[in-house]
């Protein structure tokens, strides 16, 4: 029988380290996705802190919204956290309108066998974080505008809003990154479709940590 994650965090609660390990392993592939795109040299201690997190506060979790909402909200937080440490204490970070590659502009580790695929890649990277965070998770991971609000912690009409933002910001990345107009205007006709081949990339090189 299989449980939901209701049921896995009830018996992780409990006790059973069986139960949590299985919960990670159903939501690993989530969290790496989050990370892969924004970071480029660690991403596994990232996910590692991110689960080390969830099973720190796993007694503070209520339910009222699923486990994975839960998961990316930590995560969230994590690369927050994480981007904040790398500038010097004065310097303030508005992900509002700073994007990773301002951060570190090297190339993305994201796997693609397309050109559509790289173009959207290096496009997403190009727009402020907030923007990209949005459109990753309601592309690759079809979270609602309600669970987004959960994630990131604001009202739900201002998940509305940055999504219309995030895709016009994303339109006039790739056209900046494009090597031709018509490549970019092809890959913007069929944007969900290009960003959901990208959801199939895995990184062989990460494997799940271990709960505590």
């Amino acid at each position: 029988m299989v449980r939901d994650d209701a049921e896995l965090l009830d018996a992780w609660r409990g006790g059973d380290k069986a139960a949590g390990e299985q919960l990670f392993e159903r939501h690993f592939d989530a969290v790496a996705r989050f990370f892969h795109n924004k970071v480029r040299d660690s991403m596994e201690d990232l996910i590692q802190k991110t689960f080390l997190a969830c099973v720190e506060t796993r007694d503070r979790f209520r339910g009222d919204a699923s486990f994975r909402t839960y998961v990316f909200a930590v995560a969230h937080n994590v690369l927050c956290k994480h981007l904040r440490s790398k500038r010097r204490e004065h310097e303030r970070i508005d992900f509002d309108s700073v994007s990773v590659h301002d951060l570190d502009p090297g190339p993305s580790t994201v796997f693609a066998k397309r050109r559509e695929q790289q173009l959207l890649v290096n496009a997403l990277r190009r727009i402020p974080l907030d923007c990209q965070v949005v459109l990753e998770l309601y592309f690759w991971e079809r979270l609602s505008a309600g669970e987004l609000a959960r994630v990131l912690d604001v009202p739900e009409g201002t998940v509305r809003t940055r999504i219309r933002r995030a895709k016009q910001l994303l339109e006039q990345a790739m056209h900046a990154v494009a090597s031709s107009p018509a490549e970019a205007t092809t890959t913007i006709q069929d944007l969900e479709a290009w960003a959901a081949s990208l959801r199939e990339y895995s990184d062989g090189n990460v494997s799940p940590p271990r709960v505590r």
